[in-house]
């Protein structure tokens, strides 16, 4: 058995700052098929690229800790990030107002 293999559980992203618990059945070096235990079976097993794994782990627990101590770690963030937006919008405006400002004036010159 490969170490991947003995490290069967991964966490893929599913939105940002969220990743979702997936059981790895089988792989080749460019691919992995498997499921998520979290959903209901709709059909039959997904296939991704290898580059989708955020991370591995032996045990299903293993998974979902590590994901549930990420949330964390990216709630950490939450403030800034609501700070750096209003900045963003702020300077928007700005600019929004600036480009506004020099069409009218140039309309004036005219």
């Amino acid at each position: 058995m490969s170490d991947l293999i003995e490290r069967p559980w991964a966490l893929m992203r599913h939105h940002a700052g969220w990743a979702d618990v997936f059981h790895v059945d089988s792989e080749t070096a460019d691919s992995i098929t498997g499921f998520y235990p979290d959903r209901e079976a709709v059909g039959p097993p997904v296939n991704y690229s290898t580059r989708a794994v955020l991370a591995r782990y032996p045990t299903l627990e293993a998974a979902r800790a590590a994901r549930e101590g990420a949330v964390s770690e990216w709630r950490k963030h939450d403030a800034a990030v609501r700070e750096a937006e209003v900045q963003l919008r702020d300077a928007e405006k700005m600019r929004e107002d600036a480009w506004l400002n020099s069409l009218r004036d140039a309309a004036a010159r005219s």
